[in-house]
């Protein structure tokens, strides 16, 4: 099992950056690759971006591309999602998940969700 805590949301003004954090525990990090998933309301759940489990490698929706950054720590078992030049149609509720897989298997079956945090961007 792998226990997943996002933190970092909240309201912003468009233009405006937030950074949000996934702190994770129970398993070796590491061995994990991660991504960021979002949904808005009405919408359904979409990949944002993510990551493997050394950080080398990195994949970017493009509605995100040149503004938001993926990032990790293995030492602190956190994974890390820049957001800058937020625009109001960001607002949604963001969510991390890991598999242990190559990062780019992860998809919305990932076996492993946090509760998500909700950013809201105002215009």
């Amino acid at each position: 099992q792998v226990q997943l805590v996002e933190s970092g949301g909240g309201l912003v003004q468009a233009g405006g950056s937030l950074r949000l954090s996934c702190a994770a525990s129970g398993r070796t990090f590491s061995n994990y690759g991660m991504g960021w998933f979002r949904q808005a309301p009405g919408k359904e759940r979409e990949l944002v971006a993510k990551i493997s489990w050394s950080g080398g490698s990195t994949y970017y929706a493009d509605f995100v591309k040149g503004r938001f950054t993926i990032s990790r720590d293995n030492a602190k078992n956190t994974v890390y999602l820049q957001m800058n030049s937020l625009k109001p149609e960001d607002t949604a509720v963001y969510y991390c998940a890991a598999a242990r897989t190559s990062y780019t298997n992860i998809d919305g079956r990932a076996p492993y969700w946090g509760q998500g945090t909700q950013v809201t961007v105002s215009k």
